[in-house]
């Protein structure tokens, strides 16, 4: 899909890659300063236990720690707790990497399907590491199925159903944002005034509904693969 007039285009040291890569390394590096700012901002509370009166760095970060850490314990467990970093990771680069495709002379890195293929693969990878870590080579009976004489054919099953995970994920984010990055370019072309404020709205809710359910899936698969009831 043609994006016209790209900001990372004019950047010398970004115009080099590919626009969804440039763009990806920039939200990359706001989300490494918010990091940043957040801990000092816990570093410079005189009880860290005490929430930031105003709504700050800290405070924010603080807010989907504590949402995220809920989801995964929700799912998972007690132990959900232990990998929330990553779901935090997946959902705050995400949601960022779509909202940036709301400001003009962006595209959002997660209507390029390179891009949200490696998030599935990301999230593949580390459900099964995470799954072989919790129960050793034991985590391949969980492709055996119930029953030993149907072993075979479940190791074909469960082998492509886990396969096709990330290709899934990727899809899933890919088509929903390159369709509503196109319904916004479309409609921002068209009418400069008003009606593209609601597709704004639209697009922002999507983007936050997008990050939200890859996150989601992928405390499913964690769940599933770290489970002991099987």
């Amino acid at each position: 899909m043609e994006h016209g007039f790209s900001w990372v285009a004019s950047i010398p040291l970004l115009r080099v890659l590919p626009d969804q890569v440039a763009t990806s390394l920039l939200v990359m590096a706001v989300l490494i300063i918010f990091a940043l700012w957040a801990r000092r901002g816990i570093k410079r509370a005189a009880d860290p236990v005490v929430p930031d009166a105003t709504l700050t760095a800290r405070t924010a970060a603080e807010i989907l720690v504590e949402s995220l850490t809920a989801l995964a314990e929700g799912v998972i467990g007690h132990e959900g707790r232990r990998y929330v970093h990553l779901f935090a990771s997946f959902f705050l680069f995400i949601l960022a990497a779509n909202l940036v495709g709301l400001v003009p002379g962006f595209a959002p890195p997660t209507d390029n399907f390179n891009i949200t293929f490696g998030l599935g693969v990301v999230s593949f990878l580390a459900y099964n590491f995470y799954g072989v870590r919790a129960h050793g080579f034991s985590y391949v009976r969980q492709f055996l199925g119930p029953v030993l004489l149907l072993a075979p054919l479940m190791v074909i099953v469960e082998g492509f159903s886990h396969l096709f995970r990330p290709v899934s994920l990727g899809i899933r984010l890919f088509g929903n944002m390159f369709a509503d990055h196109l319904v916004l370019t479309i409609f921002t072309s068209l009418t400069k005034v008003g009606v593209p404020v609601i597709f704004y709205v639209l697009g922002a809710f999507v983007s936050l509904v997008q990050a939200l359910v890859f996150t989601l899936l992928s405390v499913t698969y964690v769940g599933l693969a770290v489970s002991h009831d099987h």
